[in-house]
């Protein structure tokens, strides 16, 4: 009984179109459809967190079925963006986009039972919040900002900045984007950012099928740009499995699909 509920999950994923990639992106090792991976995507090494606006999946990595699903009322959740897992919380970014004055919050949720436990509001700040990591004991925050829906009339995608934040959520220090990874934004943002256990910063934009490898500048406001590593989702939120190594996972949006991708970067370029 269990194959026969599995197959038209597996075989639907092993049967949907696949977007055109550069054919030297990362390899995909594992693909989970999941309806509610239309923003992004976190992982605890067991379960993968397919999120949207105002509704979250929770998913086992190794047959890809659903064990809990968290719906919101889409006038307080109107664009929960990303997620990462901190101990057993889900700790998730979210904003009023494409509303302005922009405003951004901190949700969180029990990864357990997927209920929502509690709210942050960060009010209004230097964008969108659309990602937050934990890192070397503070918060990192990526805040977004666009040229056209969601734009605040005195800033576009150039401000887009990454915010360092302590344990109260105050801003730390901050750095905006090279002109080569801000273009590739254009108009949109950055949709995606992950601490890679090589303690590099991984970022993804909002539709191209790329990943930039970040460092923070020794001297300065504006990030290092490492590499660009070609992948076969289109932007979104991402998340590096904690435990299985290599593994970055990402979304197809179009499809609602999960990917695994394997990422294997020697410092100099994608092996």
């Amino acid at each position: 009984m269990l194959v026969s509920l599995l197959l038209p999950v597996l075989l639907a994923v092993q049967g949907a179109a696949q977007p055109a990639v550069p054919a030297d992106s990362a390899p995909v090792t594992l693909r989970i459809e999941a309806e509610e991976a239309r923003q992004g995507v976190a992982s605890d090494g067991v379960h993968i967190y397919a999120i949207d606006n105002d509704r979250i999946g929770k998913y086992r990595i190794s047959d890809g079925v659903r064990i809990a699903q968290w719906k919101g009322d889409r006038t307080l959740f109107a664009h929960m963006n990303s997620c990462t897992v901190v101990g057993r919380e889900l700790i998730c970014a979210a904003s009023n986009y494409p509303a302005v004055p922009q405003t951004s919050a901190v949700e969180i949720f029990d990864t357990r039972s997927l209920l929502h436990i509690r709210s942050i509001s960060l009010g209004m700040g230097p964008g969108s919040l659309t990602a937050l990591d934990r890192h070397d004991g503070t918060w990192w925050a990526m805040f977004a900002n666009y040229d056209g829906k969601g734009r605040e009339a005195d800033r576009d995608h150039r401000y887009t900045t990454l915010v360092q934040l302590d344990d109260q959520f105050r801003q730390l220090r901050g750095w905006l984007f090279p002109a080569e990874v801000l273009a590739r934004f254009a108009p949109f943002s950055c949709s995606g950012m992950s601490w890679g256990p090589d303690g590099r910063l991984y970022v993804t934009g909002h539709d191209r099928p790329e990943l930039y490898v970040m460092r923070l500048p020794s001297a300065g406001s504006t990030l290092e740009l490492l590499a660009t590593i070609p992948i076969a989702t289109e932007g979104q939120a991402i998340d590096w499995d904690p435990k299985t190594a290599h593994r970055l996972w990402s979304i197809m949006r179009g499809q609602s699909i999960i990917a695994a991708s394997d990422i294997r970067w020697n410092g100099d370029k994608p092996d």
